[in-house]
């Protein structure tokens, strides 16, 4: 007959727990097994698409896997840590902080004592450690602006893009250049020499960069 030793032996085996143990993992390392990208897509979310050129567009297909994948971040990468060693900065910065709210009692104190209006804050605890937790995180967020619209997809790439923006400051060179011309042939009241043309297209450009 085994003994109650013996029998938590048996049932505690790690050699034992590992074979019966069932662990799914992600591939390419990942700690959970890996989503299927289109059935966590959230409704009215269009799938990203690429340029392929000719005004037209196709799917980017499969996401990259990141570089970080299956590791697990550290708090000091997400918090902002400690920049000097405990001692006596951080004793005066808590004795500091000590007398002022005591300075603060007083003042309610006294106020109360005579009859005055006692003003008390307005913010609690719960505002004052989501304030504190977002000045000690590292990455500051980005603010974005409420009007922002992002611009719809030409289906160009990037060089078909370029070509267009060239060609249309290519054309108002020209109408500039001529306007320039013409105010010149007016107020000189002939064509404009070499030195004329560098101060047209002097103005052309400071227009152009305006």
């Amino acid at each position: 007959m085994k003994t109650f030793q013996q029998f938590m032996t048996e049932v505690y085996d790690p050699e034992i727990q590992g074979r019966s143990q069932i662990k799914q993992t992600g591939a390419d390392g990942r700690k959970e097994p890996k989503r299927d990208t289109d059935s966590r897509r959230r409704p009215g979310v269009k799938p990203r698409v690429k340029a392929t050129g000719g005004g037209k567009s196709a799917s980017v297909g499969e996401y990259k896997t990141r570089k970080d994948v299956g590791s697990t971040k550290a708090r000091s990468d997400r918090e902002q840590q400690p920049t000097q060693p405990l001692g006596s900065a951080a004793d005066a910065q808590k004795a500091a902080a000590k007398a002022e709210r005591k300075k603060a009692a007083q003042a309610r104190a006294a106020a109360k004592k005579s009859g005055g209006e006692v003003k008390k804050t307005t913010t609690s605890s719960k505002e004052a450690e989501k304030t504190a937790t977002k000045l000690l995180k590292k990455k500051t967020e980005k603010k974005v602006d409420p009007g922002y619209k992002p611009a719809k997809a030409s289906g160009k790439t990037r060089a078909e893009r370029m070509k267009t923006v060239r060609k249309g400051e290519t054309m108002l060179r020209g109408i500039m250049k001529k306007q320039e011309t013409d105010k010149y042939k007016s107020t000189t009241g002939t064509n404009p020499d070499a030195k004329g043309r560098t101060k047209i297209m002097g103005r052309v450009h400071k227009r152009m960069s305006t």
